[in-house]
């Protein structure tokens, strides 16, 4: 993110008006421009701009809705860590990964360094339904070596935000 031109390249940039809109609908996109407006400097108008040009330039990925612990408290979820085989190629690692990027059950996927090379949340309606899962992309799969899974008991906080700041 560029708070000055950078000349000689196209990039889009993004001020500290874009940054307190992103700040804000990280926190809550529901709202109106003109609850908006109550936070952000700038007339609902112009926030409506911008939250369009903020979409249409990707700096805003896609917008989602957040369930109520209310329907999720009683799933089954697991953080799964993924150790691949020693000689896994390529084009397994690749399958393995769009396996777990095209399973709903799977909410996030991160690459990670240290001992295991992946680590995942699912999100299953109970242990059977779960276990099946890991058979079909894990156990199943000669790209993995191993995986451990620790069951969530309790989500203490849940707060995908970044703080963007000033420049």
């Amino acid at each position: 993110m560029h708070a000055a031109p950078n000349f000689g390249t196209t990039l889009p940039m993004i001020d500290k008006f874009d940054r307190q809109l992103l700040e804000e609908v990280q926190r809550d996109d529901g709202r109106t421009a003109e609850v908006l407006a109550e936070t952000v400097p700038l007339s609902p108008s112009a926030i409506a701009r911008r939250l369009r040009r903020l979409r249409s330039e990707g700096w805003i990925a896609r917008t989602i809705a957040l369930l109520s612990s209310r329907l999720t408290r009683d799933r089954l979820r697991a953080i799964v860590l993924i150790q691949l085989a020693e000689h896994a190629d390529r084009q397994g690692k690749e399958r393995l990964e769009r396996k777990l990027l095209d399973t709903d059950e799977v909410q996030f996927c991160l690459e990670i360094a240290g001992p295991h090379d992946y680590v995942a949340l699912f999100d299953c309606s109970s242990m059977t339904e779960f276990g099946e899962l890991a058979e079909e992309l894990l156990a199943s799969s000669s790209t993995v070596r191993r995986y451990e899974t620790h069951v969530v008991k309790r989500e203490a906080k849940f707060a995908p935000f970044v703080r963007l700041g000033e420049a």
